[in-house]
């Protein structure tokens, strides 16, 4: 596939817009502008053509953590959610639809999330879903490029010719779940740090000081996969590999996703050593996923050493962790607080590939890309969002000179 072919849509009266991307970005991108009256040409290749990281192709797939983070209002990533879930937006509804117990922070069931926003784009009379692999930009405008950190290396070519920057990149992983009936209970124990929650929101994998000293010590020596080890100065800071943790210090990891601080054993009545914390990542409560736990070793070494772990002797692995490589553009050069690219009004660019980091920081530019595009063609001035919120913070931080020109 090389092009945007002419629709039906774009022939009609009303205004249409092109968005190529539907993660979570480029679903909320399309569903703010068809709520604004205008009809949208959305563009997704999977499930056609799938990505290193991607499993489905369901809208809006959440390829790492099922956690869109804290759900306080004291906390930036909860007053950016309750912006949003004011403003309307799809994504953050059908995150709270399907909510799943996770102390003070909004998880939802994997499948069911990425399902319900599936069923409501494809169900939307403004919305044209196309499952088709875009190589080359389109002339029609506006256009909305909300293709992620993986897009695809043909249309990746097209964009950086385009914008006459090279793209800019970091290295991000997963972490791995299993099931809930392979792990052995009796080491195990429920609790919410701090008592946050429900106390059946987390399972919880206690460590004495040997056991902790042998995980690490087998962590570190374990072998990664071919082509990562020569990418340790690029590493997200934000989403460190486990054992990248652990090469940082002995201790690392014990102050960071294996911190015992909040979480006293009932059995016991005292603070572990150190633990290992399980989320749920269903409704049903069948998978759980290790929290903290992004990796990049190989395979079979995952299985070895994170075995180790008490209670996890026997696990059955449905995801193994990854890792991916997420590209980005010089969005404080290319970019307007608007997400319009300086040189052409009627582009925009929206979620990971203006360079923020996050899912909830990906459905703000959606919803802000969505709007202002819909203005766009609707003959109506684009908007900046108010410095003051946390939504227009944000991207006056995103397309900021003041934030530097390498990885801002």
């Amino acid at each position: 596939m090389t092009s945007v072919p002419d629709t039906s849509l774009a022939s009609q009266s009303v205004p249409c817009i092109t968005v190529i991307g539907a993660g979570l970005a480029g679903s909320e991108c399309a569903w703010q502008a068809a709520e604004a009256g205008v009809r949208v040409n959305l563009y997704e290749m999977r499930p056609l053509e799938m990505t290193g990281a991607h499993q489905s192709g369901f809208l809006a797939e959440l390829v790492c953590s099922n956690s869109l983070g804290a759900a306080a209002l004291r906390n930036a990533n909860g007053l950016l959610k309750e912006e949003l879930r004011r403003l309307k937006s799809l994504i953050i509804g059908c995150a709270d639809e399907t909510q799943i117990p996770a102390g003070g922070a909004l998880a939802v069931d994997r499948w069911g999330f990425s399902e319900l926003v599936t069923a409501k784009i494809a169900a939307h009379p403004m919305i044209n879903l196309i499952r088709e692999r875009i190589d080359a930009l389109p002339p029609a405008r506006p256009l909305v490029i909300a293709s992620g950190p993986l897009t695809a290396e043909a249309l990746s070519q097209e964009i950086a010719a385009l914008t006459g920057q090279k793209y800019l990149h970091f290295f991000d992983a997963a972490a791995p779940i299993v099931t809930l009936e392979s792990l052995d209970m009796d080491k195990l124990y429920w609790a919410s740090r701090y008592d946050k929650g429900s106390p059946n929101d987390y399972l919880n994998a206690p460590m004495n000081e040997e056991e902790y000293h042998r995980f690490i010590t087998e962590i570190v020596a374990a072998e990664l996969h071919d082509g990562h080890a020569a990418d340790k100065k690029i590493l997200f800071e934000g989403c460190l590999p486990i054992e990248e943790l652990a090469r940082r210090g002995i201790d690392t990891p014990r102050y960071g996703p294996l911190k015992p601080v909040g979480l006293r054993d009932p059995r016991t009545g005292k603070r572990p050593y150190a633990v290992v914390q399980l989320r749920r990542d269903n409704a049903a409560g069948t998978l759980f996923n290790l929290v903290g736990f992004q990796t990049r070793l190989r395979i079979g070494e995952q299985k070895r050493v994170f075995s180790l772990i008490p209670g996890l002797e026997n696990a059955e692995f449905m995801r193994y962790g990854v890792m991916h490589r997420n590209t980005f553009i010089n969005s404080p050069k290319l970019l307007r607080p608007t997400l319009q690219s300086r040189q052409d009004p009627a582009l925009f660019f929206a979620g990971q590939i203006t360079g923020s980091e996050g899912y909830v920081e990906a459905i703000a530019g959606g919803w802000l890309a969505g709007l202002n595009a819909a203005r766009i063609a609707q003959n109506i001035p684009a908007v900046v969002l108010p410095g003051e919120t946390a939504f227009g913070a944000l991207f006056k931080y995103v397309t900021s000179s003041g934030s530097g020109t390498g990885n801002f």
